[in-house]
Formats: C-alpha cells, sequence, structure tokens
C-alpha cells in the first residue's frame, strides 16, 4: 500500500485558542504537519512566503488585514499557494469574495474533523472543496433555475474540479485552449457563476459531476 504524501499546512487565525485546537486535530493524522501558524492577515503572507506551505488554513476575520486580504496578498507572491478559508461566518456574500480572493476552499469552524481533513487534501492535490453545509449558500438568491449543461461542458467542468488548468484540459481533450475558454465563459453564464470554483461548486452540489 503506497505511503499517503505527507501535507504541510499553515494555521492563520488571531485565537490562539482556535490554532491550538487545530493543531491538536491535524496532529491526529500523521500525513499532515503544520509548519506555522499566524496571528493575523500580514503574518500568514509573511509565512506563506518563506515556507511555501501545501495548504494555509484561512479565518476571515482578522485585525488589521484580514483572510481576504491576505489570501489575494498570498496569491499575487504565491501563485500556486492553495488556501482553505476557515471560518465561523456562513454568509453567501462572504463565501463569495473569499473564493474569488484565490481561495481552493472554504469550510465552517464548526465541520467535523473528518471534514477538515479531507478539506485539506482536495485542496493539497489541487482540488476544489466547499462545505457541504455551504452549498445551498452558493446559489441563494441567484435567480432561477440553470441551464442544462452538454456532454462538453459538463466533461470540462468535470477536469476543472479535478484541478486542471485550461491548458491541461484542453490537452486532455485534443482541443485549443481558446475552445476551452469559451465553453468556461458558457458555463458560467448558465450557472450564473462569477468564478471556474464558483461554478464547480454549483455542478457538485447539483450532481451535474462527481
Amino acid at each position: 500500500m503506497a505511503e499517503t504524501p505527507e501535507i504541510t499546512v499553515l494555521l492563520a487565525d488571531d485565537h490562539e485558542v482556535v490554532r491550538e485546537g487545530l493543531r491538536l486535530a491535524l496532529l491526529r493524522s500523521p500525513h499532515i504537519r503544520v509548519v506555522g501558524e499566524a496571528p493575523d492577515g500580514e503574518t500568514a503572507v509573511s509565512l506563506a512566503e518563506r515556507r511555501l506551505p501545501d495548504v494555509i488554513v484561512m479565518d476571515l476575520r482578522m485585525p488589521g488585514m484580514d483572510g481576504i486580504e491576505a489570501t489575494e496578498e498570498i496569491m499575487r507572491r504565491v501563485p500556486d499557494a492553495k488556501v482553505l478559508i476557515f471560518t465561523a461566518y456562513s454568509e453567501r456574500a462572504l463565501l463569495q469574495r473569499g473564493l474569488e480572493s484565490g481561495a481552493r476552499g472554504y469550510i465552517l469552524k464548526e465541520a467535523p474533523h473528518e471534514t477538515l481533513l479531507r478539506a485539506i487534501e482536495k485542496v493539497a492535490a489541487g482540488e476544489t472543496f466547499v462545505d457541504p453545509a455551504l452549498m445551498s449558500a452558493l446559489t441563494q438568491a441567484r435567480g432561477g433555475g440553470t441551464d442544462v449543461l452538454t456532454a462538453r461542458e459538463r466533461e470540462i467542468l468535470q477536469l476543472l474540479a479535478d484541478g486542471m488548468s485550461n491548458a491541461d484540459a484542453a490537452a486532455q481533450l485534443f482541443i485549443s485552449q481558446e475552445t476551452v475558454k469559451s465553453h468556461v465563459r458558457h458555463i458560467l453564464t448558465k450557472l450564473e457563476a462569477d468564478t471556474r470554483t464558483q461554478a464547480v461548486a454549483i455542478a457538485l452540489r447539483d450532481a451535474m459531476i462527481d
């Protein structure tokens, strides 16, 4: 049986008790190693740049630079960084802002330990993860029913959900990147989604993809 590869994690939360609880919870998983802790956004950006963790578990509400600003700054400085928003807040507007900032995932602090581990593993693998408890918030107040995606659009959306870039999807399907971009634009329009990540989350919720 192949050994599970190690995942390095940076914890960013302004409450020490939350960071301690997270660290102790993650200690139960031998393949996850915490490589740093940040009490605010500025420290999170600095540590992300220096330690290059596989996943940054980021609180949204922090003094000074908040989690969304920190995520945006990390994405500018470390484009390959993978951020998992970890918050007590489930408002749709915050969820959208978090995902639009470049975060790969969004999970509630009340989520079970197993859900947190699955989120970290999926985000580390380059996939998207949205807490199942938040799926309805993604489409709340976004209008009526959605158009059915074509088979090709579902195929492309599945590849995006698996963490592929436009170039990867194009190579996999033997089509041009421009064709992939065109399909992605149609997908966003049909699902009334603002970002690829949001489109993936909507499609997962509605069982359009696996």
